[in-house]
């Protein structure tokens, strides 16, 4: 068993270090203020093949794996700069199109995606359907060699960014089971039908979440992303480097957490001596350590798992669960550490509290995650 990153992950994270590092989180506090976007890092990040390192080369990316996308979500994240639309443009919507997309879809998409010219959404979640796929109850409908999509999702991420949509529709239902049986849909942002409105949250982070209505939104024959009636089978393709990604950035934050709590315990003077010298200040960061340490490792398994074939939804998901919880007790730790500074917007602790408690809750809840190991790991019976 090797757990040493190989020569090229370690030139991949030294070089994606230096260029989130170049902007760090005063450059994503500002735009975020601003209600601007970090336009800038996207870019470079994209320009730099980091944003496609996972898809095949012969769509511009790296053709490398799910494994090196982690190191790229990690150490961003790590600089000060989680992006959340990472999780959805590159490693879900990407992973979709370049698995079950046509050769024409492959050829209009995975090129810009991957230079960072191209942003994707991605849109699953209802108002009235929550975690429950099965309830959905956006419909696509095929008539006169046209798809037209009715419906409401809720909770679309960065839908002001995204050229397109990637939308889950329901297009019929299993005679056995009265399932709906669902299909996938690449939808322009621009598309007749289609409205997006934002919705209000109290997180500081450019993403922004919005409302999406589908009214006779008409879409192609060539929109339909790969096969009706398979989208829920083909959704997961996606869904596990969702998790990962979201681990990847709940590990970031809570490295920059850690790192940050560190060096002020270490300077920081009272009764002449550093407060990091204290056992009350240095052992709970210790134990941020301990357990942000355990999750990355859980995080590679699960890495390792998805790019070897292998099937990764247990490691994935407990990967999601351990990262998130220890991303957030690393960051209260090291706001609590700092005092009233940690409340403070120079020390750039407090304003990240909003995406890792986020975290904890999308792209799936932890209630879903202990479902999940509760029934498969477990092997116990199934609660819902």
């Amino acid at each position: 068993m090797d757990f040493s990153p190989t020569p090229e992950q370690e030139l991949l994270k030294e070089a994606v270090a230096g260029i989130a590092g170049h902007y760090g989180h005063e450059y994503f506090q500002e735009k975020t203020r601003q209600g601007a976007k970090p336009d800038e890092l996207w870019s470079e990040l994209g320009a730099g093949g980091y944003l496609g390192v996972h898809l095949p080369s012969a769509y511009g990316g790296g053709g490398m794996g799910v494994a090196e996308l982690t190191i790229v979500c990690e150490e961003v994240a790590a600089a000060g700069c989680p992006l959340l639309l990472m999780l959805v443009s590159p490693a879900i919507c990407a992973t979709l199109i370049a698995r079950f997309g046509t050769a024409s879809q492959k050829q209009r998409w995975l090129p810009p995606m991957a230079s960072g010219e191209a942003k994707m959404a991605f849109a699953i979640t209802e108002p009235d359907a929550g975690s429950n796929s099965h309830r959905i109850a956006t419909t696509a409908v095929h008539e006169g060699g046209r798809w037209a999509l009715y419906g409401t999702k809720h909770y679309i991420s960065g839908v002001d960014e995204a050229d397109a949509v990637i939308v889950v529709a329901r297009t019929g239902t299993e005679e056995a089971t009265r399932r709906a049986r669902l299909s996938l849909f690449i939808v322009g942002t621009d598309a007749k039908g289609f409205e997006a409105r934002k919705i209000p949250v109290e997180i500081a982070a450019p993403e922004k979440q919005f409302t999406i209505f589908l009214d006779d939104c008409t879409l192609g024959e060539d929109d339909l992303l790969g096969t009706e009636g398979e989208g829920l089978r083909q959704v997961f393709a996606g869904l596990n480097p969702e998790r990962l990604m979201g681990a990847a950035i709940s590990c970031g934050i809570g490295r920059y957490a850690l790192e940050k709590a560190s060096a002020y315990a270490t300077h920081r003077t009272v009764w002449d001596r550093p407060i990091g010298a204290h056992q009350g200040i240095a052992h709970p960061l210790a134990v941020a350590k301990i357990e942000l340490e355990l999750a990355r490792l859980m995080l590679s398994k699960a890495a390792w798992s998805y790019d070897a074939g292998l099937d990764a939804g247990e490691a994935a998901n407990m990967a999601k669960y351990a990262a998130a919880e220890a991303s957030l007790r690393a960051l209260d730790q090291a706001i609590q550490t700092h005092g009233g500074n940690g409340l403070a917007s120079e020390f750039g602790l407090a304003d990240l509290w909003g995406t890792a408690r986020l975290l904890r809750t999308a792209p799936v809840s932890r209630e879903m995650i202990l479902n999940y190991v509760a029934q498969h790991s477990l092997g116990l019976p199934k609660s819902y």
